[in-house]
């Protein structure tokens, strides 16, 4: 039960590195692996690139698909509505630490 309600807010955390890291700069599902993986989440390309597709039909990420090494990767970046949830997404954040740091 306790490891189920951690994955649930974990992914939502998740949610929030990838909007954040799609606002600096456009990156690709591996790295996005790995950029996770340095912040304890041990997530599988299997999980990832669900959350990435969800992420992107919400109007969340815009996705580009470039050519390298002959095979095709898809960048993902930020979209104004993914700009805006980050915000509120952010502020909420802000919010729950402030109260539960006290």
């Amino acid at each position: 039960m306790e490891d189920k309600i951690l994955r649930k807010l974990f992914l939502g955390f998740m949610h929030i590195h990838i909007l954040h890291h799609a606002r600096q700069k456009p990156f690709y599902g591996l790295w996005m692996i790995e950029e996770l993986q340095e912040h304890g989440y041990l997530i599988s390309a299997g999980t990832l690139y669900p959350m990435l597709r969800d992420m992107e039909q919400g109007g969340l990420l815009d996705v580009d698909s470039v050519i390298v090494g002959g095979k095709v990767r898809k960048y993902y970046a930020i979209t104004a509505k993914g700009e805006k949830v980050l915000l509120q997404a952010s502020e909420k954040c802000r919010e729950l630490f402030k109260e539960i740091s006290r």
